[in-house]
């Protein structure tokens, strides 16, 4: 068998264009997609309250079920197909939605976490605040699968691991907390990761659309048709620009921050010696290495600073912290978890005393309401029953001698002149009366 043979064979089973949808029935279901009314916009918003509820109570699962359920992909692969096929009037419809469904999604998420009692940022939300190489070559990948899956025949279940790879929602939800606790760095960076997500997703959405070859929109004229891909062309352009800047600078942080673990594992490893972390100072021009355990030695420090060069690091001049230096570092690291710590226990009390001062705020004005109402009531009485000279009223409580229940009830004294006594009805009238007088369930009257 010939080598060309070999690889037809093995190309053939790469060709996707026999297990293709109908073209037109393919645009038809992503136009269909890139519209944000009724239903899905409430689908959105929902998908919103609940990834953001995923992110405050750091639930993995919620988050995936959020990005599950939200129709955020629609604009989105709209736009990358209104590209590839010259299609001004949908791209600018799926980039008016796209704009529509990301100011909702913001405004939701702030909303969200101004009215949250769990204001603090947990480890998933933090996570959507700076992104990375590897969430362009997700966006860029998780693309090409939607593309290609929307495109086939049998679609399966690649839709919904598109819309978790590419995670577009809880970036948006981390912006909202990023505007409701005034935090412009969270909004900044989440709201860099969810663009870059978007730019990469349509460009592999673009890609495909022309790999496949989509018929391309027909013009009335030439100068229309001119037109349309100069506008296409720009916008793509203006798009693109801060993308592929964004991208180089996480490209280079991503090969720095490989660059640096290489030479730490390779050259400052030793038994009993943890390297705890690395930074750069704000000139770029020093590398931190904090170290703890066995000290390294002088000639080994100096040593590794020589075989900087090797790993891309030549402009860095090396500063091992270790011994006392890394203790003390530790030790404010530890001192800062314990006055954290000790902040949220402080916290715990004081909510604890609030609700104590409540409870007894309202026993206490329990008691002081009977002050106040004797003598209202007394006021009613000196018309109602001439015959009673003095009233009070207070709560009691009664404990019986046989058991260790006890009994809440209203206590009233009354006091009558000892020439002029009541009757027994006016007694059971007067009783009744102030029975409901006082809305009191319980009521004894003491003469």
């Amino acid at each position: 068998m010939k080598l060309t043979d070999i690889l037809n064979l093995i190309t053939s089973h790469f060709v996707v264009r026999q297990d293709m949808e109908d073209e037109q029935e393919i645009i038809r279901q992503i136009k269909n997609g890139v519209t944000f009314r009724g239903s899905n916009l409430w689908v959105l918003v929902f998908a919103i309250f609940i990834a953001s509820l995923g992110l405050n109570v750091n639930s993995t699962a919620v988050i995936i079920g959020a990005m599950l359920i939200s129709p955020l992909m629609g604009p989105i692969i709209g736009m990358g197909l209104a590209i590839g096929i010259n299609d001004v009037e949908l791209l600018k419809r799926a980039a008016r939605n796209f704009g529509t469904a990301t100011l909702i999604s913001v405004l939701t998420a702030t909303v969200y976490f101004l009215i949250t009692p769990l204001g603090e940022a947990q480890s998933e939300l933090l996570a959507r605040t700076s992104p990375t190489l590897y969430d362009v070559l997700i966006a860029t990948f998780g693309g090409a699968a939607g593309i290609l899956a929307l495109c086939t025949k049998g679609k399966g279940n690649v839709i919904p691991g598109v819309a978790i790879a590419t995670a577009l929602m809880p970036p948006l939800c981390t912006a909202g907390y990023g505007l409701a606790t005034g935090h412009l760095l969270y909004f900044l960076g989440a709201f860099y990761l969810f663009f870059i997500n978007t730019v990469f997703i349509s460009l592999a959405t673009y890609l495909g659309v022309r790999l496949m070859h989509f018929r391309q929109k027909e013009f009335a004229s030439p100068a229309a048709q001119k037109k349309a891909q100069r506008i296409i062309t720009g916008l793509a352009v203006v798009t693109m620009l801060p993308a592929v800047v964004m991208t180089v600078n996480i490209v280079r942080k991503s090969i720095f921050d490989n660059n640096v673990n290489r030479f730490v594992h390779t050259e400052l490893s030793m038994p009993g010696t943890q390297v705890i972390s690395t930074n750069t100072d704000k000139e770029g021009s020093v590398l931190n290495v904090v170290a703890v355990g066995r000290e390294i030695s002088t000639e080994k420090a100096k040593d590794a600073e020589r075989r900087m060069a090797q790993y891309g690091l030549g402009d860095y001049v090396l500063n091992i912290i270790q011994g006392e230096q890394s203790d003390s570092m530790l030790t404010l690291s530890s001192r800062l978890s314990q006055i954290t710590t000790s902040r949220q226990d402080d916290q715990k009390k004081i909510m604890e005393m609030s609700a104590q001062i409540t409870q007894l705020r309202t026993a206490l004005n329990a008691y002081e309401r009977y002050a106040t109402l004797s003598q209202e009531v007394m006021g009613e009485m000196k018309v109602l029953f001439p015959k009673v000279k003095a009233l009070s009223m207070s709560k009691a409580v009664e404990a019986q001698r046989d058991t260790t229940e006890t009994k809440q009830f209203v206590a009233a004294k009354i006091v009558t002149d000892a020439k002029s006594r009541m009757t027994a009805e006016e007694t059971s009238r007067l009783q009744q009366w102030l029975k409901e007088r006082v809305k009191a369930d319980s009521l004894v009257v003491v003469y």
